[in-house]
């Protein structure tokens, strides 16, 4: 009786350390938010940011958890050290006065045991609304260099910059953005 008693608490442990949330670190050599956006009517251009930092804590269980991103928009890269210039400048990101762009949210969306949506606050330059970043290709499992719990996907967003008072020349250069991130995060 005794050990029944015992075997059924150590398995009673194992399961809730297992359905437990998990807390996620993004790996910042593999997660890059980037843009897409009109120019002119001539081409979509193109940039990324190389410095972006958070969490993620998943409760797959309880179909819940929350997301904490962070985006150094001073790491913007374009490609060309002159406009990379210019988006950083007061007429854009202004990254003197805003270093940072945020996704803050607790509102997770699972269609059965897939992540399919978040609905948070998006933050640039000063400015907070509420987002909803759609997720694609959303996998967790047993990263085989690393050795740990590690989750993927991709999270793409639209949004108009001007909500954002980034206001310069639309509408010769588009309003319309469209965000992208790839995103890598394992058990801390």
């Amino acid at each position: 009786m005794k050990k029944t008693l015992i075997a059924s608490l150590l398995a009673l442990a194992a399961t809730a350390a297992i359905a437990a949330p998990q807390t996620y670190e993004l790996d910042s050599t593999h997660t890059y938010p980037r843009f897409e956006i009109n120019h002119l009517g001539f081409s979509i251009q193109h940039g990324t940011f190389d410095k972006t930092s958070g969490t993620i804590v998943l409760d797959t269980e309880k179909k819940a958890g929350s997301v904490d991103i962070t985006v150094d928009t001073s790491s913007l890269d374009t490609g060309l050290e002159k406009r990379d210039a210019h988006l950083k400048s007061e007429d854009f990101f202004n990254v003197a006065k805003f270093p940072t762009a945020t996704f803050k949210s607790n509102k997770l969306k699972f269609d059965g045991d897939k992540l399919v949506a978040v609905d948070g606050n998006f933050t640039l330059l000063g400015v907070t609304k509420p987002l909803t970043l759609n997720i694609e290709n959303f996998k967790c499992g047993q990263h085989p260099m690393a050795k740990k719990q590690w989750c993927g996907a991709e999270a793409t967003a639209t949004f108009k910059r001007s909500d954002y008072g980034m206001t310069a020349y639309v509408p010769a250069v588009g309003d319309e953005v469209k965000l992208t991130i790839q995103v890598e995060a394992g058990v801390k």
